[in-house]
């Protein structure tokens, strides 16, 4: 017995390295996150814990309240990663909303994974509004949140992929994104955008008027192409975790990665490398640590995303031959428009005025120029 115990002792002493094996992480890592509480925090903190137990890497999660406080840190040096959100990622790149103020502009940012879950961030509707598709939108009270451009953004691109804009809905404006999803509730709005597992989703679900999400149809190639011209961010989904959701109750429909594994062109590519083979490789280490890990598998990645992966990552997914040449083809797209972005702001910042809003205004045009010139799409001209 003593034999089979000390036998099985030191069994798993080997194993310990030979999972560590090929992955060189320094003793302490830090991410920024999501604030303490939301889904990216714990999934940071349950991805720390695999850190841990597996190569004895302590994981030190900064929480941040917004797409600017968790991308400051990465931008300074001072972190290497973050899981950050299509703010903190896309937004940042395009040198728009807070990224186009002065203090800011485009950034050579790079991501390693993204999260593709089963919830869906997209338009929730009052099942009682009769909403079934896009198209059906039309005529109907769709919530405007004030002062959250990207949240209005995100509906824009999704009713275009019906051929609709706000002139054919009736647009009610909020002064917060939980008083629209009230109105909801309430019977003075039909539709918002939400996240499919977020508190607000539930309590529509659980109201008399009900929750359902209009299908987008993944084959419709030119409503896909309307919808990518104003949000590269959104790729195909199907919804299966949330309110009124489950895998026998899918629903074909448009969501974007959250959170995704971001960095900075500038990071060390060795270090990109290892976190990416540790975040695949551990991955059945912290799939059930938190609600949403599941989207982290590599099976659910889309390597032709909105914003350049880094050559680290690059490099681990040619080794498990995932990598193509389409996929690279698109990802020198994306650092060709970095490149064209970063240098119109250059330029621009040079002799820009010194009021702030007339210095907003002429980014906007500058970079919309520059991005017309150089035959690329500016997808947001005006924010």
């Amino acid at each position: 017995m003593k034999r089979r115990l000390a036998f099985a002792i030191a069994a798993a002493l080997v194993a310990t390295p030979a999972v560590a094996q090929g992955i060189k992480l320094p003793e302490t890592l830090t991410w920024t996150a999501y604030d303490v509480g939301s889904g990216g925090y714990n999934q940071a903190v349950a991805i720390g814990n695999a850190l841990k137990n597996k190569l004895q890497v302590n994981l030190r999660v900064l929480p941040g309240k917004n797409d600017v406080s968790r991308t400051v840190p990465l931008r300074d040096g001072k972190v290497p990663f973050s899981a950050n959100g299509v703010g903190g990622s896309y937004l940042a790149q395009e040198g728009v909303f807070e990224f186009g103020a002065r203090d800011w502009g485009p950034q050579p940012v790079r991501s390693l994974l993204v999260n593709n879950s089963d919830a869906l961030l997209t338009i929730v509707t009052a099942k009682d509004a009769n909403i079934h598709t896009i198209a059906d939108l039309k005529g109907k009270r769709v919530a405007w949140v004030v002062g959250a451009p990207s949240l209005n953004q995100n509906i824009t691109a999704l009713m275009a992929f019906a051929n609709l804009t706000w002139d054919d809905v009736k647009k009610v404006e909020f002064g917060g994104f939980g008083q629209a999803m009230d109105a909801i509730i309430a019977n003075q709005v039909d539709a918002a955008f939400a996240s499919t597992i977020s508190g607000n989703a539930y309590k529509i679900a659980s109201s008399p008027r009900g929750i359902r999400y209009p299908v987008i149809p993944h084959g419709d190639k030119e409503g896909w192409a309307r919808i990518n011209k104003r949000a590269p961010f959104f790729v195909p989904a199907w919804g299966a975790e949330g309110a009124d959701l489950s895998p026998e109750k899918k629903v074909e429909a448009a969501t974007y990665p959250y959170p995704v594994l971001m960095t900075m062109a500038s990071v060390d590519a060795d270090l990109v490398y290892n976190m990416t083979k540790a975040m695949v490789e551990l991955f059945d280490d912290y799939k059930d640590g938190a609600p949403g890990n599941v989207g982290w598998d590599i099976k659910r990645q889309v390597f032709a995303w909105a914003i350049p992966v880094h050559e680290g990552a690059i490099r681990y997914f040619k080794e498990k031959g995932l990598w193509t040449d389409e996929h690279q083809k698109h990802n020198d797209g994306l650092v060709e428009r970095q490149k064209v972005l970063m240098a119109a702001w250059q330029t621009y910042k040079a002799k820009a005025p010194s009021s702030e809003e007339e210095f907003v205004k002429g980014w906007m045009k500058a970079r919309a120029e520059a991005l017309t010139k150089a035959g690329m799409e500016p997808v947001l001209t005006e924010w």
